[in-house]
């Protein structure tokens, strides 16, 4: 390879990526929010999610963009597990349209008549747009047109390689792993399959590749493509290790199956090409041979990915999903009433306990509780659709008058613990918003503060340790004693804003905060009652 020929193929390289960068990029200004909508809209059956994640892929021409964006749909609650698993592998099947587009247009036409216009017509669009639509819609076709060149140069590149030399063939299981290995070495450094598919058909259009070696080589960049989202899953949340181990399943699987019926799939890919008419040629059957095997690895994937989804919600598991799981309800005591109010109570009474601790950890003022608020209330939503659902089946079934007003007095307490848990983001608000120093100046007012919240935790965390000894009638002295206490200082803060000493936003904060404290006390007291009044004490 000559100084000349490394650099028209670095160059085209180059070229192809710049332009796939800037076609992704103004597709993604142009986009805009509307990207989020289409994808959670557009996801509701498995049809849906895979068509979106095929057209998405398709027109962004970045499987891993829209990756990334499914993640993060996942992690925010938009999109379940399953429906994602079909955008990913709609995506893997979006992605061979690169194929198509370099094989039907990159080495079919004269490049520059295309590609030169279209790189004009882009940069007045995106000089005269700025940063409209108008301007991200000219920067994609400026990219557009700079990708074509760029595979312009590698056909020009490769066809020069060619006819000075040729590539190495090794036969048998050795040649065609090595082949492969090539593949995913090439996509993991370039950081994308469309770049390296690209390479292996101009490559294979220009004669240095055989079709068999060839089809290796697009089976390894499928592959290949894993590396990118083992990369993106490292220190990330469990959903996003979950959809990336999703991705890397569905590409060894359909490469897998791919490598042991290539011969056949070559076969059937040639005989496809001649029925629809495609035109001939190496690049064409390649291209049909990478939308194939990510279809076949769809229709393996059709029956499996209900199991594939649960299997991979029990891997990965946080702390915290693994304490939003119910413990004690179980479909099978649904269809038993009196066992079904015993599991139901205790996990009520785990619900109880996991807001009290939340609540007594909120009550400082001297630590952030952004994050432990976010957690903790994953944690109880979670656990609060589990109970939810398991009433809804324990009403299906028969009972007594008796084991009927068991169920109300649990309910009931469930209640309760729900009001609690709702005063959390109020408690935690004025260590939230309240500026550094607001109480500095005002000493008395800050102690009487620290007391009146320090004696609060320490009520939570009495009924949360004393479920089973009646703490109720034990700590009603100590909550009215809290309640006298709580009146001086919602006075003392009122005088403070009157005087100027507070402003009206600090004020008004702590006021919030504290009546959050009260009501959640007072919420958890009666929570307490209820529990003594329900027979059977619920363990933790």
């Amino acid at each position: 390879m000559t100084t000349l020929q490394s650099g028209a193929l670095i160059g085209g390289i180059g070229l192809f990526l710049l332009g796939m960068w800037l076609m992704t990029e103004g597709l993604r200004l142009a986009a805009g929010a509307a990207l989020r909508e289409v994808l959670a809209s557009s996801t509701r059956t498995r049809w849906r999610a895979l068509g979106s994640g095929i057209l998405l892929t398709a027109v962004v021409q970045s499987s891993s963009a829209v990756t990334v964006a499914a993640i993060g749909f996942v992690n925010a609650g938009l999109l379940s597990l399953g429906q994602v698993l079909w955008v990913l592998f709609g995506s893997n099947v979006g992605t061979s349209m690169t194929g198509w587009l370099v094989a039907l247009l990159g080495l079919k036409i004269k490049i520059d008549l295309l590609a030169l216009p279209l790189i004009g017509v882009g940069m007045l669009l995106r000089l005269t747009g700025g940063a409209s639509r108008r301007g991200s819609i000219g920067l994609a076709l400026a990219g557009f047109g700079v990708l074509f060149l760029g595979i312009d140069v590698l056909r020009n590149a490769f066809t020069d390689l060619a006819a000075g030399m040729s590539f190495p063939e090794v036969d048998g299981f050795w040649g065609v792993a090595a082949h492969v290995l090539i593949g995913a070495i090439l996509t993991m450094l370039m950081q994308s399959s469309s770049a390296a598919t690209a390479l292996i058909l101009t490559a294979a259009q220009g004669g240095l590749l055989g079709l068999e070696s060839a089809a290796a080589v697009v089976i390894g960049s499928n592959i290949g493509t894993t590396g990118t989202a083992l990369i993106a899953a490292i220190g990330a949340t469990a959903n996003a290790k979950r959809a990336a181990a999703a991705h890397v399943l569905f590409n060894l699987l359909t490469g897998c199956v791919a490598l042991l019926a290539l011969p056949w799939l070559l076969s059937l890919t040639q005989w496809l090409g001649g029925w629809v008419g495609a035109p001939a040629g190496v690049a064409t059957v390649l291209a049909l041979f990478h939308t194939v095997f990510n279809l076949l690895g769809v229709l393996l994937m059709w029956p499996l990915s209900d199991r594939l989804a649960a299997f991979l919600e029990g891997r990965f598991r946080s702390a915290e999903e693994d304490e939003g799981r119910a413990r004690y309800l179980d479909a099978a005591t649904a269809v038993l009433p009196a066992l079904a109010i015993d599991a139901l109570n205790r996990e009520v009474a785990r619900y109880g306990s996991i807001a009290l601790r939340a609540a007594h950890s909120l009550t400082p003022l001297d630590t952030d509780p952004t994050q432990e608020l976010a957690r903790v209330q994953r944690t109880l939503a979670a656990l609060s659709t589990a109970i939810d659902d398991f009433v809804v089946r324990l009403n299906r079934a028969a009972m007594t008058q008796d084991t009927a007003m068991r169920l109300a007095k649990v309910l009931r307490r469930s209640a309760y613990y729900a009001n609690m848990a709702e005063q959390l983001p109020a408690i935690a608000a004025a260590a939230q918003g309240l500026p550094a120093g607001t109480l500095a100046l005002e000493s008395q007012l800050a102690a009487g503060i620290g007391r009146l919240r320090t004696a609060a935790a320490a009520l939570l965390l009495q009924l949360d340790r004393e479920a089973k000894e009646s703490p109720a009638e034990k700590l009603d002295g100590q909550a009215s004693a809290w309640e006298a206490e709580y009146q001086r200082i919602k006075a003392a803060l009122l005088e403070a804003g009157a005087l100027g000493i507070l402003t009206p936003s600090a004020m008004d904060l702590l006021l919030r905060s504290h009546s959050a404290l009260r009501r959640a006390l007072q919420q958890a007291l009666k929570a307490s009652k209820v529990a003594q009044s329900i027979g059977e004490p619920a363990p933790r």
